[in-house]
Protein backbone atom coordinates (compact mmCIF):
# COMPACT_ATOMS: atom_id res chain seq x y z
CA UNK A 1 0.00 0.00 0.00
CA UNK A 2 2.85 2.56 0.61
CA UNK A 3 5.20 1.57 -2.76
CA UNK A 4 2.34 0.76 -5.35
CA UNK A 5 1.68 4.27 -5.78
CA UNK A 6 4.91 5.00 -6.56
CA UNK A 7 5.75 2.16 -8.41
CA UNK A 8 2.95 1.52 -10.50
CA UNK A 9 0.80 4.69 -10.37
CA UNK A 10 -1.73 3.79 -13.36
CA UNK A 11 -2.31 -0.09 -11.78
CA UNK A 12 -2.88 1.45 -8.62
CA UNK A 13 -5.40 4.47 -9.55
CA UNK A 14 -7.45 1.18 -10.70
CA UNK A 15 -7.31 -1.13 -7.89
CA UNK A 16 -6.03 0.18 -4.54
CA UNK A 17 -9.94 -0.67 -3.13
CA UNK A 18 -9.44 -3.95 -4.04
CA UNK A 19 -5.93 -4.60 -2.50
CA UNK A 20 -6.54 -2.24 0.76
CA UNK A 21 -9.65 -4.01 1.17
CA UNK A 22 -8.41 -7.34 0.70
CA UNK A 23 -5.27 -7.39 2.43
CA UNK A 24 -6.96 -5.38 5.63
CA UNK A 25 -9.51 -8.41 5.45
CA UNK A 26 -6.86 -11.01 5.70
CA UNK A 27 -5.73 -9.47 8.69
CA UNK A 28 -9.27 -8.78 10.40
CA UNK A 29 -10.32 -12.52 9.17
CA UNK A 30 -7.57 -14.31 11.09
CA UNK A 31 -7.97 -11.92 14.24
CA UNK A 32 -11.47 -13.02 13.90
CA UNK A 33 -11.23 -16.82 12.86
CA UNK A 34 -8.44 -17.76 14.14
CA UNK A 35 -7.43 -16.06 17.04
CA UNK A 36 -10.58 -15.09 18.45
CA UNK A 37 -9.29 -11.67 19.18
CA UNK A 38 -12.34 -9.33 19.11
CA UNK A 39 -11.00 -6.84 21.37
CA UNK A 40 -8.00 -5.75 19.26
CA UNK A 41 -10.48 -5.87 16.29
CA UNK A 42 -12.69 -3.81 18.24
CA UNK A 43 -10.34 -1.46 19.40
CA UNK A 44 -8.61 -0.73 16.04
CA UNK A 45 -12.33 -0.27 14.31
CA UNK A 46 -12.81 2.23 16.57
CA UNK A 47 -10.31 4.19 16.33
CA UNK A 48 -10.73 4.29 12.19
CA UNK A 49 -13.78 5.63 12.85
CA UNK A 50 -13.38 8.04 14.84
CA UNK A 51 -10.35 9.15 12.31
CA UNK A 52 -12.50 8.96 9.27
CA UNK A 53 -15.29 10.88 10.98
CA UNK A 54 -12.73 14.02 12.13
CA UNK A 55 -11.16 13.58 8.66
CA UNK A 56 -13.86 13.85 6.65
CA UNK A 57 -15.64 16.03 8.45
CA UNK A 58 -13.00 18.77 7.96
CA UNK A 59 -13.02 17.91 4.30
CA UNK A 60 -16.69 18.59 3.79
CA UNK A 61 -16.93 22.07 6.00
CA UNK A 62 -13.76 22.87 4.15
CA UNK A 63 -15.43 21.96 0.97
CA UNK A 64 -17.83 24.44 1.63
CA UNK A 65 -15.90 27.61 1.96
CA UNK A 66 -15.01 29.79 -1.48
CA UNK A 67 -12.10 32.04 -1.60
CA UNK A 68 -11.76 33.88 -4.37
CA UNK A 69 -8.29 35.82 -4.98
CA UNK A 70 -7.94 37.89 -7.99
CA UNK A 71 -4.46 39.13 -9.00
CA UNK A 72 -0.97 37.99 -8.24
CA UNK A 73 0.66 37.90 -5.08
CA UNK A 74 4.29 39.98 -3.85
CA UNK A 75 6.47 37.52 -1.80
CA UNK A 76 5.98 39.12 1.19
CA UNK A 77 2.17 38.62 0.79
CA UNK A 78 2.81 34.43 -0.11
CA UNK A 79 4.77 34.34 3.32
CA UNK A 80 2.36 35.90 4.96
CA UNK A 81 -0.20 33.58 3.30
CA UNK A 82 1.53 30.76 3.92
CA UNK A 83 2.05 31.89 7.66
CA UNK A 84 -1.91 31.92 7.80
CA UNK A 85 -2.18 28.52 6.60
CA UNK A 86 0.16 26.67 8.66
CA UNK A 87 -1.99 28.47 11.79
CA UNK A 88 -5.26 26.90 10.18
CA UNK A 89 -4.17 23.93 9.54
CA UNK A 90 -4.35 23.12 13.34
CA UNK A 91 -8.56 24.16 13.18
CA UNK A 92 -9.08 22.57 9.93
CA UNK A 93 -6.59 19.88 9.56
CA UNK A 94 -4.08 19.97 7.25
CA UNK A 95 -5.96 18.00 4.99
CA UNK A 96 -9.26 20.79 5.43
CA UNK A 97 -6.82 23.65 5.23
CA UNK A 98 -4.77 22.37 1.97
CA UNK A 99 -8.18 22.23 -0.02
CA UNK A 100 -9.67 25.03 1.16
CA UNK A 101 -6.69 27.28 0.58
CA UNK A 102 -4.46 25.31 -2.34
CA UNK A 103 -6.97 27.35 -5.26
CA UNK A 104 -6.57 30.68 -4.01
CA UNK A 105 -3.00 30.57 -3.32
CA UNK A 106 -2.83 28.97 -7.28
CA UNK A 107 -4.85 32.09 -8.28
CA UNK A 108 -3.00 34.67 -6.22
CA UNK A 109 0.53 33.81 -8.04
CA UNK A 110 -1.11 32.96 -11.38
CA UNK A 111 1.30 34.50 -14.07
CA UNK A 112 4.44 33.12 -12.27
CA UNK A 113 2.92 29.83 -10.30
CA UNK A 114 5.80 27.52 -9.98
CA UNK A 115 6.86 24.64 -8.47
CA UNK A 116 8.62 26.06 -5.33
CA UNK A 117 5.36 27.92 -4.54
CA UNK A 118 3.30 24.48 -4.14
CA UNK A 119 6.53 22.18 -2.58
CA UNK A 120 6.59 25.07 0.40
CA UNK A 121 2.75 24.65 0.75
CA UNK A 122 2.95 21.60 1.10
CA UNK A 123 5.84 21.77 3.70
CA UNK A 124 3.75 24.12 5.64
CA UNK A 125 0.28 24.33 4.93
CA UNK A 126 -0.34 20.61 4.31
CA UNK A 127 2.04 19.29 7.23
CA UNK A 128 4.34 21.49 9.41
CA UNK A 129 1.93 23.79 10.26
CA UNK A 130 -0.51 21.40 12.00
CA UNK A 131 1.51 20.15 14.86
CA UNK A 132 -0.26 22.91 17.88
CA UNK A 133 -3.67 20.68 17.80
CA UNK A 134 -4.83 16.94 17.49
CA UNK A 135 -6.79 18.29 14.97
CA UNK A 136 -3.85 19.05 13.01
CA UNK A 137 -2.35 16.25 12.03
CA UNK A 138 -3.93 12.59 11.45
CA UNK A 139 -1.49 10.88 13.67
CA UNK A 140 -1.90 13.75 16.78
CA UNK A 141 -5.33 13.09 16.15
CA UNK A 142 -4.37 9.27 16.86
CA UNK A 143 -2.58 10.29 19.78
CA UNK A 144 -5.49 11.89 21.11
CA UNK A 145 -7.58 8.81 21.34
CA UNK A 146 -4.74 7.11 22.74
CA UNK A 147 -5.75 9.61 25.61
CA UNK A 148 -2.88 12.17 25.03
CA UNK A 149 -4.53 15.84 26.90
CA UNK A 150 -5.75 17.94 24.11
CA UNK A 151 -3.23 20.97 24.87
CA UNK A 152 -0.30 18.72 25.57
CA UNK A 153 0.86 18.65 22.05
CA UNK A 154 0.75 22.78 21.89
CA UNK A 155 2.36 22.81 25.09
CA UNK A 156 4.83 20.46 24.20
CA UNK A 157 5.52 20.99 20.25
CA UNK A 158 5.41 24.60 20.12
CA UNK A 159 8.96 25.60 19.87
CA UNK A 160 9.52 23.29 17.08
CA UNK A 161 6.69 24.40 15.27
CA UNK A 162 7.53 28.20 15.87
CA UNK A 163 11.67 26.88 14.70
CA UNK A 164 10.33 24.88 11.63
CA UNK A 165 7.81 27.39 10.37
CA UNK A 166 10.05 30.30 10.93
CA UNK A 167 12.75 28.78 9.19
CA UNK A 168 10.82 27.53 5.80
CA UNK A 169 9.08 31.01 5.79
CA UNK A 170 12.63 32.47 5.64
CA UNK A 171 13.87 29.88 3.02
CA UNK A 172 10.48 30.41 0.99
CA UNK A 173 10.36 34.42 0.96
CA UNK A 174 13.84 34.25 -0.44
CA UNK A 175 13.25 31.78 -3.05
CA UNK A 176 10.22 33.70 -4.10
CA UNK A 177 11.30 37.09 -4.06
CA UNK A 178 14.34 35.71 -6.16
CA UNK A 179 11.82 33.97 -8.76
CA UNK A 180 9.70 37.36 -8.98
CA UNK A 181 12.68 39.07 -9.69
CA UNK A 182 13.51 37.32 -12.54
CA UNK A 183 10.44 37.88 -13.81
CA UNK A 184 10.22 41.37 -13.25
CA UNK A 185 13.61 41.97 -15.19
CA UNK A 186 12.26 40.21 -17.92
CA UNK A 187 9.33 41.41 -18.50
CA UNK A 188 10.27 45.21 -17.88
CA UNK A 189 7.51 45.90 -15.95
CA UNK A 190 5.98 44.80 -12.06
CA UNK A 191 3.42 42.46 -12.44
CA UNK A 192 2.40 42.50 -9.25
CA UNK A 193 -1.36 43.69 -9.09
CA UNK A 194 -4.14 44.67 -6.26
CA UNK A 195 -6.27 42.01 -5.25
CA UNK A 196 -9.68 41.94 -3.74
CA UNK A 197 -10.63 38.76 -1.70
CA UNK A 198 -13.97 37.09 -1.38
CA UNK A 199 -15.45 35.05 0.78
CA UNK A 200 -18.56 33.16 -0.02
CA UNK A 201 -20.16 29.83 2.69
CA UNK A 202 -18.98 31.46 5.75
CA UNK A 203 -21.90 30.23 7.78
CA UNK A 204 -19.93 26.73 7.20
CA UNK A 205 -17.84 28.36 10.20
CA UNK A 206 -20.84 27.27 12.31
CA UNK A 207 -20.31 23.37 11.44
CA UNK A 208 -17.26 23.91 12.07
CA UNK A 209 -17.41 24.77 15.46
CA UNK A 210 -19.44 22.37 16.40
CA UNK A 211 -17.21 19.92 15.13
CA UNK A 212 -14.41 21.46 17.57
CA UNK A 213 -16.41 21.14 20.07
CA UNK A 214 -17.29 17.66 19.68
CA UNK A 215 -13.69 16.96 19.88
CA UNK A 216 -14.02 16.82 23.73
CA UNK A 217 -17.04 14.41 24.03
CA UNK A 218 -15.72 11.55 25.36
CA UNK A 219 -18.94 9.65 26.95
CA UNK A 220 -21.17 7.95 25.54
CA UNK A 221 -19.43 5.92 22.66
CA UNK A 222 -19.49 7.34 19.25
CA UNK A 223 -21.21 10.26 20.20
CA UNK A 224 -18.69 12.54 19.48
CA UNK A 225 -18.38 10.77 15.52
CA UNK A 226 -22.65 11.68 15.41
CA UNK A 227 -21.95 15.21 16.09
CA UNK A 228 -19.52 15.74 13.67
CA UNK A 229 -21.14 13.55 10.84
CA UNK A 230 -24.05 15.36 11.48
CA UNK A 231 -22.58 18.63 11.29
CA UNK A 232 -20.45 17.17 7.90
CA UNK A 233 -24.36 16.40 6.45
CA UNK A 234 -25.10 20.10 8.02
CA UNK A 235 -22.52 21.80 6.12
CA UNK A 236 -23.18 19.88 2.75
CA UNK A 237 -26.89 20.58 2.42
CA UNK A 238 -26.96 23.85 3.35
CA UNK A 239 -24.03 24.86 1.20
CA UNK A 240 -24.87 26.74 -2.21
CA UNK A 241 -24.38 24.20 -5.42
CA UNK A 242 -22.24 27.67 -6.58
CA UNK A 243 -19.87 26.90 -3.68
CA UNK A 244 -18.93 23.10 -4.99
CA UNK A 245 -18.86 23.92 -8.37
CA UNK A 246 -16.40 26.69 -7.67
CA UNK A 247 -14.23 24.55 -5.21
CA UNK A 248 -14.64 21.70 -7.45
CA UNK A 249 -15.78 19.49 -4.10
CA UNK A 250 -16.30 16.07 -4.90
CA UNK A 251 -16.03 12.96 -2.32
CA UNK A 252 -13.14 10.96 -4.25
CA UNK A 253 -10.33 12.34 -2.33
CA UNK A 254 -11.75 11.39 0.86
CA UNK A 255 -13.00 8.02 -0.21
CA UNK A 256 -9.85 7.08 -1.24
CA UNK A 257 -8.54 7.93 2.07
CA UNK A 258 -11.32 5.95 4.09
CA UNK A 259 -10.29 3.16 1.77
CA UNK A 260 -6.86 3.07 2.15
CA UNK A 261 -6.72 3.67 6.05
CA UNK A 262 -9.36 0.40 6.63
CA UNK A 263 -6.30 -1.25 5.05
CA UNK A 264 -4.17 0.24 7.20
CA UNK A 265 -5.70 0.18 10.22
CA UNK A 266 -5.92 -3.56 10.11
CA UNK A 267 -2.59 -4.52 8.99
CA UNK A 268 -1.20 -2.18 11.58
CA UNK A 269 -2.45 -4.91 14.31
CA UNK A 270 -0.31 -6.96 14.64
CA UNK A 271 2.67 -4.73 13.93
CA UNK A 272 1.56 -2.70 16.90
CA UNK A 273 0.85 -5.89 19.07
CA UNK A 274 4.78 -7.16 18.15
CA UNK A 275 6.06 -3.89 18.92
CA UNK A 276 4.38 -3.49 22.32
CA UNK A 277 6.28 -7.07 23.03
CA UNK A 278 9.71 -6.40 21.33
CA UNK A 279 10.69 -2.80 21.38
CA UNK A 280 13.12 -3.12 24.34
CA UNK A 281 14.88 -5.37 22.70
CA UNK A 282 14.96 -4.08 19.60
CA UNK A 283 15.74 -0.35 20.64
CA UNK A 284 17.17 -0.92 24.31
CA UNK A 285 15.92 -0.24 27.45
CA UNK A 286 16.84 3.63 27.65
CA UNK A 287 16.72 4.97 23.59
CA UNK A 288 17.37 8.04 23.07
CA UNK A 289 14.66 10.64 21.54
CA UNK A 290 16.79 11.40 18.65
CA UNK A 291 15.78 7.10 17.89
CA UNK A 292 12.27 7.88 17.42
CA UNK A 293 12.78 11.53 15.65
CA UNK A 294 14.49 10.02 12.65
CA UNK A 295 12.56 6.25 13.27
CA UNK A 296 9.45 8.23 13.18
CA UNK A 297 10.21 10.65 10.65
CA UNK A 298 12.03 9.11 8.01
CA UNK A 299 9.22 6.21 7.92
CA UNK A 300 6.66 8.83 7.44
CA UNK A 301 8.37 10.01 5.00
CA UNK A 302 8.03 6.77 2.70
CA UNK A 303 5.09 5.22 4.53
CA UNK A 304 2.04 7.13 5.81
CA UNK A 305 2.81 8.96 8.46
CA UNK A 306 -0.64 8.10 10.81
CA UNK A 307 0.39 4.61 11.32
CA UNK A 308 4.02 4.94 11.63
CA UNK A 309 2.76 7.00 14.58
CA UNK A 310 1.35 4.46 16.13
CA UNK A 311 4.04 1.96 15.26
CA UNK A 312 6.68 3.87 17.19
CA UNK A 313 3.63 4.99 20.30
CA UNK A 314 3.56 0.97 20.75
CA UNK A 315 7.35 1.23 20.34
CA UNK A 316 7.55 3.92 22.96
CA UNK A 317 5.21 1.63 25.21
CA UNK A 318 7.20 -1.95 24.54
CA UNK A 319 10.75 0.20 25.97
CA UNK A 320 8.71 1.84 28.90
CA UNK A 321 6.60 -1.61 29.63
CA UNK A 322 3.77 0.09 30.49
CA UNK A 323 0.17 0.75 28.69
CA UNK A 324 -0.77 3.85 30.70
CA UNK A 325 -0.36 7.30 28.75
CA UNK A 326 -0.09 9.00 31.58
CA UNK A 327 2.64 7.23 32.64
CA UNK A 328 4.31 7.49 29.59
CA UNK A 329 4.08 11.66 29.15
CA UNK A 330 5.50 11.59 32.81
CA UNK A 331 8.50 9.27 32.44
CA UNK A 332 9.32 10.02 28.26
CA UNK A 333 7.66 13.19 27.66
CA UNK A 334 10.90 14.20 24.93
CA UNK A 335 10.28 11.03 23.47
CA UNK A 336 6.51 11.50 22.63
CA UNK A 337 7.57 14.90 21.58
CA UNK A 338 9.92 13.50 19.17
CA UNK A 339 7.42 11.05 17.93
CA UNK A 340 5.23 13.87 17.28
CA UNK A 341 7.52 16.01 15.60
CA UNK A 342 8.65 13.07 13.50
CA UNK A 343 5.90 11.97 12.38
CA UNK A 344 4.54 15.66 11.17
CA UNK A 345 7.05 17.19 10.18
CA UNK A 346 8.86 14.46 7.78
CA UNK A 347 5.52 13.72 6.26
CA UNK A 348 5.94 16.72 4.19
CA UNK A 349 9.16 14.86 2.60
CA UNK A 350 7.46 13.01 -0.31
CA UNK A 351 3.92 13.14 -1.78
CA UNK A 352 3.09 9.67 0.40
CA UNK A 353 3.85 11.11 3.60
CA UNK A 354 0.61 12.37 4.36
CA UNK A 355 -2.94 12.51 2.79
CA UNK A 356 -3.07 15.91 1.65
CA UNK A 357 -0.17 16.17 -0.09
CA UNK A 358 -0.99 14.16 -3.29
CA UNK A 359 -4.50 16.04 -3.00
CA UNK A 360 -2.11 19.09 -3.65
CA UNK A 361 -0.14 18.11 -5.78
CA UNK A 362 -3.18 16.64 -8.48
CA UNK A 363 -4.85 20.08 -8.17
CA UNK A 364 -1.97 21.59 -9.02
CA UNK A 365 -1.55 19.63 -12.01
CA UNK A 366 -5.11 20.02 -12.94
CA UNK A 367 -4.66 24.23 -12.85
CA UNK A 368 -1.94 23.65 -15.16
CA UNK A 369 1.23 23.92 -12.57
CA UNK A 370 4.42 21.80 -14.00
CA UNK A 371 5.12 19.81 -10.59
CA UNK A 372 8.33 17.73 -10.50
CA UNK A 373 8.12 13.98 -10.24
CA UNK A 374 8.24 11.81 -6.87
CA UNK A 375 12.42 11.80 -6.81
CA UNK A 376 12.92 15.39 -8.53
CA UNK A 377 10.43 16.84 -5.26
CA UNK A 378 12.71 14.82 -3.12
CA UNK A 379 16.09 15.71 -4.75
CA UNK A 380 15.24 19.13 -6.04
CA UNK A 381 12.79 20.22 -2.60
CA UNK A 382 12.88 18.03 0.27
CA UNK A 383 16.45 17.24 0.49
CA UNK A 384 17.66 21.06 0.48
CA UNK A 385 14.72 23.12 1.77
CA UNK A 386 13.51 20.08 4.38
CA UNK A 387 16.21 18.37 5.32
CA UNK A 388 18.35 21.37 7.21
CA UNK A 389 15.25 22.14 9.03
CA UNK A 390 14.50 18.73 10.03
CA UNK A 391 18.39 18.33 10.91
CA UNK A 392 18.07 21.80 12.86
CA UNK A 393 15.06 20.92 15.07
CA UNK A 394 17.01 17.75 15.88
CA UNK A 395 19.82 19.28 17.19
CA UNK A 396 18.30 22.35 19.32
CA UNK A 397 15.56 19.34 20.61
CA UNK A 398 16.65 16.18 20.47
Amino acid sequence: MALAPVLAPHWWLKHYPKVALSLGAVTAGAYLFILRDTTSLAHAAHEYFSFIALIGSLYVVAGGIQIQVPGNATPLANTAFLFIGALAANVLGTTGAAMLLIRPWIQMNRGRIAAHHIAFFIFLVANVGGCLTPIGDPPLFLGFLQGIPFWWVAQKCWPMWATASGLLLILFYALDARAAGRIQKRDGSDAIQSATWKFAGLGNLFFLAIMLGAVFIKHPPFLRETVMLLAAAGSYFTTKKSIHAANEFNFHPVTEVAILFAGIFATMIPALAWLDHSAANLLGQNPSPGIFYWGTGGLSAVLDNAPTYLGFLSALFGVTGTQDISVLLGEKPVHMVAISIGAVFFGAATYIGNGPNFMVKAIAEQRGVPMPSFMTFLLKFSLPCLLPVLIIVWLLFF
